[in-house]
């Protein structure tokens, strides 16, 4: 996300690609779109002694306070309390965090910052922070390799890296006090709460919404590029490709466990583009 970001603003690329939005007062200093192109979950993942998948349970507090450094141990009575039965060691709790400029990052700082007051004051959203605990692996498959290899860690991944690397993710406790596993449905159920059409660039961030069902840490992806094309050709083969991936591949994303842009939004997003891409003054899309 932080490239992507970066090489857009600087006309390095074509388009780029974020999972963290940009505001409609950033875009505008670009003279940028964004429009989201797919919506998905973000998971923790652990190796913990004895730990299925899906079988630890972690409130919202207790998850926050071990981002935190506040919670130091596997068999900490916090955790056990959400675990009750379950044999946990007096393993140390290591944290493993991006190192990089991250979307995913800001969507999982999002969601503790909503959760926990501490983390809101004193460490705050966004792509890069000072982490207070933890050690640092460069993108999704850094973060994964990490929790593969060293034991007793806790990181967050996008949830298709999670199944790819048969990593093991916790449940985690949503806002109605449910303890929940990540899934299509579970991130569906959180997307269903968005009001894309009164959100200005199509800001929108999806994390701890209602719902009995509800995955508390999803985002969208979201497709930047610039209003004013150079290059007539060019900007119509983009634009035509993101049309394709809309109309073809609803199928392939939910076999990725990620959640399709409904339909009605797509039909928001195209006359987005019909109304401000541009090449000399020319709309370059008829919706």
């Amino acid at each position: 996300s932080g490239a992507g970001i970066s090489s857009i603003q600087s006309r390095t690329v074509d388009y780029g690609a974020s999972d963290k939005p940009l505001r409609q007062d950033e875009l505008d200093e670009h003279g940028l779109i964004q429009f989201p192109m797919i919506i998905g979950g973000v998971v923790p993942v652990v190796n913990v002694e004895g730990v299925v998948a899906g079988q630890l349970k972690l409130s919202a507090e207790v998850f926050a306070d071990i981002f935190l450094g506040e919670i130091t141990q596997w068999d900490d009575p916090r955790i056990t309390a959400d675990n009750p039965g379950m044999s946990l060691s007096d393993q140390a709790i290591v944290v493993v965090h991006r190192a990089d400029g991250s979307g995913t990052t800001w969507i999982l700082t999002s969601y503790l910052s909503s959760v926990s007051p501490v983390w809101a004051d004193t460490i705050g959203v966004g792509k890069s922070i000072e982490w207070p605990t933890g050690i640092g692996g460069r993108g999704n498959e850094g973060v994964a390799s990490y929790v593969q290899e060293v034991a007793g860690t806790i990181g967050y991944v996008e949830y298709a890296y999670a199944l790819q690397n048969e990593l093991t993710h916790a449940m985690l406790e949503n806002r109605d006090g449910n303890f929940v596993a990540p899934a299509a449905d579970a991130f569906a159920a959180a997307a269903a709460h968005a009001d894309w059409a009164n959100a200005p660039g199509y800001y929108m961030v999806l994390v701890d919404q209602p719902g009995p069902d509800t995955w508390p840490i999803v985002g969208a992806s979201f497709i930047l590029f610039h209003r004013e094309q150079d290059d007539m050709d060019k900007a119509v083969a983009m634009l035509e490709y993101f049309d394709w991936c809309f109309k073809t591949g609803q199928d392939d994303a939910l076999e990725l466990d990620y959640v399709p842009i409904p339909q009605n939004v797509i039909e928001m997003i195209q006359q987005t583009w019909a109304d401000n891409v541009t090449v000399n003054g020319e709309n370059v899309w008829s919706y």
